[in-house]
């Protein structure tokens, strides 16, 4: 398990990779500061708790407060935990920033999709839909659901219409194709979850 780290999407552009031109995606690091260092003698597991996107204590609860005061560590908006095989090396207050990366390294990003709402089986599943002529009146329908007198009901996880969009996913495996330490941008190969703007966690891998 390898060290990650929260990051902005800033949008999408291309890259001349080899003479050829790539998809790739702009993410905005935000720096982190170690909270709270977890040991597999005292937790269980190794873990780091980081904390990025400074803001004011005011307009945290009393406990988070504390929690900060405690460590030692100015608040911050963002509080996660990343698990690592080691915790050797970290302390409490270190900052973890975009300089973990380096070029040709290989990341896993983690994100919320862009949520589409209710949406129809045709926009939901790709249905085919029916006939599209004039007279048909089924167009977009899901069409029958049910069953016959046995079992009589419609099957757990039938594909029908509904929410879209909006789940947590994981996209593997994207090439870092340029780090820029100055202004902690990091420009990957390919998609990645989410609006411009959508916060996104980008775990390096290790192999």
């Amino acid at each position: 398990m390898a060290l990650g780290i929260l990051a902005r999407k800033v949008g999408m552009t291309q890259v001349f990779v080899d003479a050829a031109a790539v998809g790739a995606t702009v993410v905005q690091v935000a720096p982190s500061r170690v909270v709270t260092v977890k040991t597999e003698e005292t937790h269980g597991y190794n873990a780091l708790q980081l904390a990025a996107e400074p803001i004011e204590a005011r307009k945290l609860s009393k406990p988070l407060q504390g929690h900060y005061a405690k460590a030692g560590v100015e608040t911050h908006r963002r509080l996660f935990e990343v698990r690592v095989d080691s915790t050797d090396g970290y302390s409490v207050g270190d900052a973890i920033g975009v300089d973990i990366f380096s070029e040709g390294d290989c990341v896993d990003v983690c994100g919320r999709t862009r949520g589409l709402g209710f949406q129809g089986v045709v926009k939901r599943w790709n249905f085919a839909g029916g006939p599209k002529s004039h007279g048909s009146h089924f167009h977009r329908r899901p069409g029958s659901v049910g069953q016959c007198v046995k079992p009589g009901r419609v099957t757990k996880g039938k594909k029908l219409p509904g929410h879209t969009g909006d789940v947590r996913v994981t996209v593997r495996k994207l090439r870092v194709l340029k780090v820029d330490e100055e202004r902690s941008l990091l420009v990957l190969k390919g998609s990645t979850p989410g609006a411009k703007g959508a916060l996104l966690q980008v775990r390096r891998r290790d192999g």
